[in-house]
């Protein structure tokens, strides 16, 4: 591996040596014998100078080959810096819905000014999945796609798709409609090869197609597709007409932006909270999940303040506050980190979030018994007091079942109220676990007294 980020090192001085020395012929020969990855990963590494020679050394067409590997977020900028008449063509010859997916990144005066330059057949593509909600499967489809009707033979249909195939998303799927364009069938590229010339598709095609509705979440989409290892899949309106396909790296772009997604909610921070944001926006982005938290932060301490004679009878109850509290909320984010995968892979049925919440409640019950037991004998051969042992043992034990059942219930509930079960960070499960923590182990502790004085 190391060999090979120093090849790649080495072919980017001599990228950046060429470019500097305006060899343009040598230029396009070393830079189109690497991998398209690895000319993006070049291109974002050399500065706006170089860039811009990039630009008048490649054509829109392979400039637009280039910016598919890199990240959405990321593309923006250089869109920006293009002459515009540049950047409208790389549009037209990007595929119609990873232009979107960076349109849509964009002010809306940009948008509009790259569609009036552009060609007006393009433009039209590209206009009609703008209006698609975004996260939609109409908004991720593209419409580069072949479609045949039933009708067709085998030999028109082979002659078709070597005349479309070129401009394609994907050619290993061919989707049949009828003479109202409305979907009824599938046929993939083995088949129709395999077949005789004068086959009608009818005969050959798969009826038994899986599609998507336009309006339906990108995130059940990539569980279909996951789950059938579909390459892409068609997407349709109300009345199943074809209207586009959703291939499989969009998917793979989809599961990775709703990870991130869900990763930066449990974190309790803002999905656009990006290493290269500046401090003032990020702070912006984290303080409304920091208030409520400070809140429930000041319940927690009015609470403890609630106990104020319990703690000044007997003050080593102090000592152990910040044990059993972040024993809790480390118990309650390891189930909330399960039940919110869980729910966003859709393993759960009805009866797998019942089976969920007891077998959690049984995990609970087990690491509390055997942390209490080892706390309890651990203060009495410190403090030599067995009834202190006892009383934290319990409140451990009793925490860490509770705590479980609320890291596990808590997303299930969110999830039937519609709502995203990652809202239930991993701060705000902590907090919570806190208050309910406390309370346990002044309560026992109240009850304890007679014993401890």
């Amino acid at each position: 591996m190391e060999n090979i980020e120093e090849l790649k090192e080495e072919m980017f001085e001599k990228l950046k040596k060429y470019l500097q020395e305006e060899r343009i012929d040598t230029f396009r020969t070393n830079f189109f014998e690497m991998h398209p990855f690895d000319q993006a990963e070049f291109f974002m590494e050399v500065d706006a100078t170089d860039r811009m020679l990039i630009y008048s050394y490649l054509s829109p067409e392979e400039v637009a080959a280039m910016m598919e590997h890199i990240e959405l977020e990321d593309t923006e900028p250089f869109f920006s810096e293009m002459d515009p008449r540049f950047a409208s063509m790389i549009f037209a010859e990007m595929a119609t819905d990873d232009a979107v997916d960076i349109l849509n990144e964009m002010e809306k005066d940009k948008v509009v000014s790259f569609l009036t330059i552009m060609d007006e057949e393009d433009a039209e593509d590209i206009k009609d999945l703008l209006h698609y909600e975004e996260k939609t499967a109409g908004s991720i489809m593209t419409t580069e796609y072949i479609s045949v009707f039933k009708t067709q033979s085998v030999r028109d249909t082979m002659l078709q798709l070597k005349e479309e195939g070129p401009d394609a998303e994907t050619i290993y799927y061919l989707y049949v409609v009828d003479r109202d364009k409305k979907l009824v069938g599938v046929l993939s590229l083995r088949d129709l090869i395999i077949s005789s010339d004068e086959t009608k598709i009818e005969d050959i095609m798969n009826e038994n197609v899986y599609y998507v509705s336009v309006a339906e979440d990108q995130e059940e989409v990539a569980k279909i597709m996951r789950d059938y290892d579909f390459l892409a899949v068609p997407v349709v309106d109300f009345q199943q007409h074809l209207l586009g396909i959703i291939t499989v790296d969009d998917i793979l772009d989809v599961i990775d932006e709703e990870a991130s997604e869900d990763y930066s909610k449990l974190a309790g921070i803002s999905d656009g909270d990006r290493p290269d944001t500046s401090p003032l926006v990020a702070a912006k982005k984290r303080l409304p999940w920091l208030v409520i938290l400070l809140f429930l932060g000041l319940l927690t301490a009015s609470l403890i303040g609630q106990f104020e004679d319990t703690l000044s009878q007997v003050t080593i109850l102090s000592i152990f506050i910040p044990l059993i509290a972040g024993m809790a909320g480390n118990t309650g984010t390891q189930a909330l980190a399960v039940a919110v995968r869980g729910l966003a892979t859709g393993e759960y049925g009805t009866e797998g979030k019942l089976k969920l919440i007891l077998r959690e409640a049984g995990t609970g019950l087990i690491t509390g018994t055997v942390c209490g037991i080892i706390i309890t004998v651990v203060i009495f051969l410190w403090q030599h007091n067995l009834y202190l042992g006892i009383l934290v043992g319990l409140s451990i034990m009793s925490t860490l079942v509770v705590a479980t059942l609320a890291g596990s219930l808590i997303p299930i509930i969110m999830h039937r109220m519609k709502i995203d079960p990652a809202v239930a960070s991993g701060p705000f499960i902590t907090t919570i676990n806190d208050i309910i923590s406390v309370l346990i182990y002044f309560g026992l502790a109240t009850a304890f007294m007679s014993f401890l004085l």
